[in-house]
């Protein structure tokens, strides 16, 4: 049985997702508190502003996203090696890298950071599933320069809370949405930069234009990205249109021979 054909009232794979992460805060958290990692060496080099790097006039910048699997779509690259793909992203001109740092389900791993950071000249962003203050500083631990927030697992004044410990932590967030009833709940004075998932959670399917209709609505200081499903240069010059600043790929690029070369033909017309 996928997730997808799951009986009304049993957990998605979201909730499986963010279930485990709780389990793995436990462990995490008698192997290390959150003072720990103001020791790590990582954590007092200084950040790459992911947010500068977004905005182009005229220009799509792509965040682009090592990834070796899903819970989706399984493995989805064998030969994987985070440290050579990032060096070809930035090679290739991303504006920044997206790190899956998530174990069980996108089979990443948090010290992949570490390893592609002194490799690359852009900001990181650790993708994950962050639900708490902890995993904050693990990420500047780590070697991030900005971290996902997902709304749709955050409740109540949870994602305001996340974005100031954020703050004070010197990273910068990506406020991930799935729904206009998420979005229209941001509080976007606190918001520096959004995106829209185009993928519904439910089935799965991706809707761009559903996406991009959110995002041409978010106010002109906010930086825009939209994420899922774009692979052709005809989905890049719909994103411009909307008026789009930054588009998250992964899944297109991780499946070409060459991810660099994948974002050099996708972007040559764009930037």
């Amino acid at each position: 049985m996928t997730e997808l054909n799951l009986p009304f009232n049993q957990p998605t794979i979201l909730d499986k997702i963010v279930a485990q992460t709780r389990e793995d805060l436990v462990q995490k958290k008698k192997r290390h508190s959150a003072a720990d990692f103001r020791s790590f060496q990582l954590y007092e080099a200084p950040r790459r502003d992911f947010k500068a790097g977004l905005r182009k006039e005229g220009c799509i910048r792509v965040i682009a996203e090592v990834k070796k699997a899903s819970p989706s779509k399984g493995i989805i690259r064998e030969d994987f090696d985070p440290v050579r793909i990032a060096a070809q992203y930035d090679e290739a001109g991303a504006a920044a890298i997206s790190v899956l740092t998530e174990p069980h389900f996108f089979q990443g791993d948090l010290a992949y950071l570490g390893q592609i950071r002194p490799e690359v000249s852009v900001p990181l962003l650790r993708k994950d599933f962050i639900v708490d203050f902890y995993q904050i500083e693990e990420a500047r631990a780590a070697g991030a320069d900005a971290i996902l927030l997902i709304a749709t697992v955050t409740s109540g004044a949870q994602l305001s809370e996340l974005l100031h410990a954020a703050k004070e932590a010197g990273l910068q967030c990506l406020v991930e949405c799935y729904s206009r009833d998420e979005f229209e709940a941001l509080r976007f004075s606190e918001v520096e930069v959004v995106g829209v998932n185009n993928r519904n959670l439910k089935t799965f399917e991706v809707d761009l234009h559903r996406g991009l209709s959110l995002l041409a609505e978010a106010p002109n200081e906010v930086v825009k990205v939209s994420e899922s499903g774009l692979s052709t240069p005809h989905d890049i010059e719909t994103v411009l249109e909307y008026g789009v600043d930054a588009a998250l790929i992964g899944e297109h690029f991780m499946r070409q021979p060459h991810p660099g070369d994948a974002l050099k033909r996708l972007t040559e017309n764009f930037s």
